[in-house]
């Protein structure tokens, strides 16, 4: 088998006006990064803002190994799928960090014969989005020590200052820093630190605008600390917004790519899924509807984490309902879920992953019947899709077709889209074609009128199934001082851990019986949500001991090598 890399250098790409004016989009609608990539211009909305929605599906999965089960794999996969039965269809997905792709997780842009392309641009810079979101976010944090430096007429209290610098690559030795050292002409000594760009509250925003106006008024609606009288100090009172959104006007337009097979994709927004939504943009969703019957979106890391904030969160924003609902797992995050297996990234496989072991598969089935009954809550219907791999046997995916249709779901089908690209997926294709013709009864969890608590707990005892929930005293505080904001009306998204439905990355499968410990509660005002946070979360990832960039090289004619 080909290496990603070489399957993508070797595929016969269209060009991207080709591509564009497939789906109907007008010549002065794309704006040409080069022959392969484009960004959209807005105005299509307005231009097709009477033309009924396509069917939106969003890929989710059970709680992932540190490896990965092919989500996205699965995502691009079926998109090529429904273009082989006939469908129209888009694609809308995140665009990956550059920590990731140099440290330890890889790329994003899918895998085998179900990838985006160009995969090397994908991964990379591609038209420049994640640096305008760091450039727009970093400004903010100059004005902020600026302000203070030249007298602090705002009373801003630095002790409260909660807007850090970001940078977009894997670096745990700038997470705490001290800036303002050697003298006054240096700025006010503090103590601060760096997230990766990903995180930024900025790329939230931009995942979760609607409009060029909307994403100006968000901007100004960012909290960055607190004045002296225990007021919200935002970056409207520092006269920042205008000029970060200056600076994000072209970095909201949705990047248009294609697959293997030359189905539309847009690539726009990355925003983490444990500590963020975990969602690609609303713009290129709403957009992607009105050019396409099926709209194949991806939510970030299990269905306890970005499918649920994609439900009550981006689904509250966009006015968009999904109609089906494509929970992937795998038998070999199945049989790690029995709790007989460990996975750990960067070490060699248990061989008995590889080996059939039908009972391990039936124990860990557990986690896949929590999560259908967690897309369940929300009144979608929902299909699973096995990503095979070589070692799994018919026997044990018997298993989870059992398993699968005794919890809840449409149905199980296997997925060999990795290995054969869209034929490869072609029943699977016409399981969600079928389920999203079903009829819809989409509810959210949670009213966002009751208390901030209410909506944790929801969260917690009913997705998590946890047995109810403890605050620590400084998430006590918060709360407090949040409700007499009147942030309490913002909907929640949790920040824990993606390797347990728990707060605690240790218990896998289905565990129960355990209780939420709350640390801190944060608030993301312009991107329009509260984010608890569950446990010890890094918004600044480290690399590994051999990081994945040690493998990426170029030659003498500029072809990238290594990755991936």
């Amino acid at each position: 088998m080909l290496s990603d890399l070489d399957i993508a250098q070797a595929a016969k790409m269209k060009p991207i006006a080709e591509i564009a004016e497939g789906i109907g989009l007008l010549e002065d609608e794309i704006e040409l990064y080069g022959k392969y990539k484009a960004k959209i211009n807005l105005g299509v909305l307005e231009r097709l803002k009477d033309r009924p929605n396509g069917k939106l599906i969003d890929v989710t999965a059970i709680t992932p190994t540190p490896l990965g089960e092919g989500k996205t794999v699965t995502t691009i996969g079926l998109s090529q799928s429904l273009g082989y039965i006939g469908k129209k269809v888009f694609t809308c997905i995140r665009q990956p960090s550059l920590g990731p792709v140099f440290g330890i997780k890889g790329g994003a842009a899918g895998g085998g014969y179900s990838q985006v392309v160009p995969m090397e641009d994908f991964n990379l810079h591609l038209t420049g989005d994640v640096h305008a979101v760091g450039a727009a976010h970093n400004l903010l944090a100059a004005f902020i020590d600026n302000h203070i430096h030249h007298g602090n007429a705002l009373g801003i209290d630095p002790f409260t200052i909660t807007w850090p610098r970001v940078m977009d690559i894997s670096d745990r030795a700038i997470r705490q820093i001290i800036v303002g050292l050697g003298g006054k002409e240096n700025g006010y000594p503090r103590q601060t630190g760096f997230d990766i760009t990903v995180a930024s509250e900025v790329m939230a925003i931009l995942a979760l605008t609607t409009s060029l106006k909307d994403l100006r008024a968000r901007l100004g609606k960012v909290v960055i600390g607190l004045n002296r009288q225990g007021k919200a100090v935002t970056a409207e009172d520092l006269k920042c917004a205008g000029a970060m959104t200056v600076l994000l006007k072209d970095a909201i337009k949705p990047n248009l790519l294609q697959t293997l097979e030359h189905t539309p994709v847009f690539v726009h927004a990355g925003p983490f899924a444990n500590i963020a939504h975990g969602n690609s943009s609303i713009i290129s969703d709403q957009i992607a509807a009105k050019l396409a019957d099926y709209v194949v979106t991806e939510s970030g890391f299990g269905a306890d984490m970005g499918a649920e904030k994609f439900m009550d969160i981006k689904c509250r924003y966009s006015g968009l309902i999904p109609s089906a609902v494509v929970m992937v797992c795998s038998i070999r995050a199945l049989k790690m879920h029995s709790g007989k297996f460990r996975v750990v990234a960067g070490k060699p496989l248990d061989p008995g992953l590889s080996e059939e072991n039908l009972e391990a598969v039936a124990q860990g089935a557990t986690n896949l019947e929590k999560q259908i009954e967690n897309m369940k809550l929300f009144g979608v219907p929902v299909v699973v899709a096995v990503n095979r791999f070589t070692s799994d046997t018919d026997r044990e995916i018997e298993v989870v077709k059992e398993k699968a249709l005794a919890a809840g779901a449409e149905g199980a089908y296997v997925s060999n889209v990795w290995a054969k690209g869209g034929p490869g997926g072609a029943e699977l294709a016409e399981a969600v074609v079928k389920a999203a013709e079903k009829p819809n009864s989409f509810q959210f969890l949670y009213p966002l009128d009751i208390p901030i608590k209410a909506k944790i707990e929801a969260i917690a005892t009913k997705v998590y199934g946890a047995a109810g929930v403890d605050y620590l005293p400084a998430a006590e505080r918060q709360i407090k001082r949040y409700t007499e904001l009147g942030f309490d009306k913002l909907p929640i998204c949790m920040a824990k851990t993606h390797l347990s439905l728990s707060h605690d990355p240790a218990l896998k499968g289905r565990p129960t019986g355990f209780r939420v410990p709350i640390r801190d509660v944060r608030a993301s005002v312009g991107a329009g949500f509260l984010y608890p946070i569950l446990g010890d979360m890094r918004t600044m990832p480290g690399l590994p001991s051999r990081p994945a960039g040690e493998n990426v090289d170029i030659d003498d004619e500029g072809k990238t090598l290594g990755l991936f």
